[in-house]
């Protein structure tokens, strides 16, 4: 049997959802703060600034569903919850840390370029 072709340009694709799902700015933030090995949810909160508790939780529970991260909960008190990149989930680490670097690098040129086209189109 032949493996199926994927094209995430079809709209019937399920390869969309992935690249939906790793094309989010908070992905890309938490997998880039998980590089550096587990961390728990207070200091992923810490390390993503901005991200708001829900958006965080939610974000981590869908990453868990896709295999890109674990959470490990430990019966301790106080509770203590980790969560860490899947060897999936480290294939990312590469290109959204990139991506991250890139976007640290050139923001003065898109800077640049948004008030251009701002004055272009006032």
């Amino acid at each position: 049997m032949s493996q199926p072709v994927w094209n995430v340009m079809v709209a019937t694709c399920p390869s969309r959802t992935s690249l939906a799902r790793i094309a989010n700015k908070w992905t890309a933030m938490i997998v880039i703060a998980l590089s550096g090995g587990s961390l728990r949810f207070g200091e992923l909160r810490e390390a993503v600034d901005g991200i708001s508790g829900k958006v965080l939780a939610d974000t981590l529970r869908e990453l868990e569903r896709d295999g890109i991260l674990t959470r490990t909960a430990f019966d301790v008190m106080p509770p203590r919850v980790d969560y860490a990149l899947t060897p999936l989930g480290e294939t990312l680490r590469e290109p959204l840390t990139a991506l991250g670097h890139w976007a640290e690098t050139n923001i003065e040129a898109v800077q640049a370029a948004r008030e251009s086209y701002d004055d272009r189109t006032a």
